[in-house]
């Protein structure tokens, strides 16, 4: 079977599910969490085979490194010459042997040979077969001594791509770095942002509670830690009473705090999680300009924005980088979430770690620093520049700005305002004092930010 029938036939189980999500996802750049969701609102799959199939997707994603260490020492030829289908299925049978202890390994091996010989043959049936039963008697071999190669220990013990770690062994040592990559495998929670344009946290948190979904406050007043089923939420986001956001990412609008009746320019909006945000934080009033290239993502901003009632935003076909020509020192706040690699946001998209190389950072950046550049023009006299990444890999941050401020000299770095905070999770939130913030999974439990706030003299 070839990646489309696979990607485009309903799967008739969870492991097939799984199957044709990652098979699709090493074929294509595409985010694997809305594969998965399409996948399984085709299927009519039980809620509990649901759940397997997204543990299985999910899983081999952010345990590959070992996964593959795992499987190597039980094959003839290396694991990336196999067939993907059949690569595929050895990752998914050895995810489930080594880390799902509630299925019996028999059932494991049995249900990967069935796969294999439907998207394969009768040899590579044979050989999973072979190499699962071997692995569910042996165990997995141990990783690289930690005392002779601890790069290499700490990549395959919490699956992180050896360059990765080696970075941030060098930045910050092996503790906070095993402790970085460790928080990357886990799940991240889930986490709505209320719409305070429509409703008040309390009142959504009853709403979702009385729907069965289990709703707690989160890190900053308007957000929200849900778990359960997407179901009984769908009806209230139709609503436009939440929008789905990362606490991470909401603290960047509060770096930006528009005043009521300010003009702000969301520079990067894309479908207009921050810009709706914006809208809510300055009360609908005032002027949010959201701009950005793609016109399919300015129609999505649009239909949100209806749904949220945030009639104070304005959806922008223009590229960031010609801002400051479009609407020149016009705004009291310029954000600039700039488009970047995501890193940051390794454990809600694991499969990122694996598509990127380290040379991803420099190409990044260079579009960073011209978006930087020409949206600083839009910034009137006294106005803030925020800029943002969802990346914790000084090229997409600090020297970015480091950079812009060498060329533009009448910006400064200016405190975060009053309202963001200084400690989250219990842990003091880096630089906020002096214009600059870090945040970071295994500390602050939000995805990774760089966010620097700079006002124009």
């Amino acid at each position: 079977m070839t990646t489309t029938k696979a990607a485009a036939t309903v799967p008739p189980s969870a492991r097939e599910a799984a199957f044709a999500v990652l098979l699709r996802a090493e074929a294509a750049d595409a985010f694997v969490s809305v594969l998965l969701f399409r996948t399984l609102q085709r299927s009519s799959l039980s809620s509990a085979d649901r759940a397997l199939a997204t543990a299985i997707t999910l899983g081999v994603l952010r345990h590959r490194e070992r996964l593959d260490c795992s499987l190597a020492p039980l094959l003839r030829r290396p694991l990336a010459t196999l067939p993907p289908a059949i690569r595929t299925i050895l990752r998914m049978g050895a995810y489930q042997l080594l880390e799902l202890d509630r299925i019996p390994p028999a059932a494991v091996v049995s249900e990967a040979v069935t796969l294999a010989a439907r998207h394969g043959h009768v040899g590579t049936a044979r050989l999973v077969n072979a190499v699962l039963r071997r692995l569910a008697a042996d165990g997995p071999p141990p990783p690289p001594d930690a005392a002779l190669d601890p790069i290499g220990h700490l990549a395959v013990v919490h699956s992180h791509p050896q360059w990765l770690v080696a970075r941030w062994v060098a930045r910050w040592g092996l503790a906070e770095a095993a402790a970085l990559a460790a928080a990357n495998t886990r799940p991240a929670p889930s986490v709505l942002r209320v719409n305070t344009l429509r409703t008040t946290p309390e009142a959504l948190r009853e709403a979702l509670r009385a729907r069965g979904v289990p709703a707690e406050g989160g890190l900053v007043p308007e957000a929200i830690r849900v778990t359960g089923s997407l179901v009984g939420r769908l009806p209230l986001y139709e609503e436009g009473l939440f929008a789905v956001q990362d606490e991470g990412s909401m603290l960047v609008s509060h770096a930006v705090q528009p005043a009521p009746g300010a003009t702000v320019i969301d520079a990067c909006a894309g479908i207009g999680g921050k810009a709706t945000h914006l809208a809510a934080l300055a009360g609908n009033a005032g002027r949010v300009i959201g701009c950005d290239v793609q016109p399919r993502k300015l129609a999505a901003l649009a239909e949100r924005c209806a749904i949220m009632g945030a009639t104070c935003v304005e959806a922008h076909h223009l590229d960031a980088r010609d801002l400051g020509r479009r609407f020149e020192d016009q705004a009291d706040a310029v954000l600039v979430d700039a488009p970047c690699t995501g890193l940051g946001t390794v454990r809600r998209r694991p499969e990122i770690k694996w598509r990127l190389g380290e040379d991803a950072l420099a190409r990044c950046a260079v579009t960073q620093r011209a978006i930087l550049a020409g949206a600083a023009g839009a910034v009137r006299p006294g106005g803030l520049l925020v800029y943002s990444v969802c990346s914790l890999e000084p090229e997409e941050g600090p020297e970015v700005v480091r950079a812009f401020l060498a060329g533009h000299p009448s910006f400064v770095p200016v405190p975060m305002p009053g309202a963001f905070p200084r400690s989250v999770a219990g842990h003091p939130v880096e630089g906020a004092d002096a214009g600059e913030a870090w945040l970071f999974p295994h500390r602050h439990d939000v995805d990774g930010f760089y966010i620097a706030r700079l006002q124009r003299q």
